[in-house]
C-alpha cells in the first residue's frame, strides 16, 4: 500500500536519512516502498533532547534514520529506557514504554515513535511539578528530575 503525503509549500521532510524540500507550492507524494520518513515537524535534533522520553524519542529517531549505526543507538535507547523506567510509577506510563520496547524491537520504529510522543505531556506535567516545588523529597517526580539531570 502506497503512502501519500500532501506536502506544504517548502516543507522539509527526511527520506532514508536524506533532507527533502519541497518546492513553491504544495504538492503530493506517493511512497511505493517501505522507506524511513519524517516531516520535519516530526524529527528532533539531539540538541532538543534534553529530557529522559525525549533522549528516548531522539535514540528511536536515529535507528529509524540511521541504519548503519542501529546496534550504538540501540544501546542508547535500551539505557534511556530503563533510566526512565527507573523514576517511574505510572502504569499507564510503563505500559506505553513497553509498547515502545516491543516496537522498537520488532523495528516498528515511526510507531514507537508515535508512543513515545504520547508520554511527553505526562513527562512535562511530573517536571512542572518538581520545578513548582510542591512535592515531597523523595516522590516520584522528584525521582524523574535526578534522571534528566544526571544525563
Amino acid at each position: 500500500m502506497a503512502l501519500k503525503l500532501t506536502l506544504k509549500p517548502r516543507e522539509r521532510f527526511v527520506i532514508n536519512g536524506a533532507v527533502v524540500v519541497n518546492g513553491e507550492r504544495r504538492s503530493h507524494l506517493l511512497i511505493q516502498n517501505n522507506v524511513s520518513i519524517l516531516r520535519e515537524k516530526d524529527v528532533m535534533q539531539e540538541g532538543d533532547a534534553s529530557t529522559p522520553v525525549r533522549r528516548i524519542y531522539f535514540a528511536i529517531q536515529m535507528l529509524y534514520l540511521d541504519d548503519t549505526n542501529s546496534a550504538a543507538y540501540f544501546q542508547l535507547f535500551e539505557r534511556r529506557l530503563d533510566e526512565f523506567l527507573g523514576a517511574i510509577k505510572d502504569r499507564e506510563a510503563r505500559a506505553q514504554c513497553a509498547n515502545i520496547l516491543s516496537d522498537v524491537q520488532s523495528r516498528k520504529y515511526y510507531r514507537a515513535l508515535s508512543t513515545c510522543k504520547k508520554l511527553f505531556p505526562f513527562e512535562e506535567a511530573r517536571l512542572n511539578y518538581v520545578s513548582s516545588g510542591e512535592h515531597d523529597r523523595e516522590s516520584e517526580p522528584r525521582a524523574l528530575q535526578r534522571t534528566a539531570l544526571a544525563s
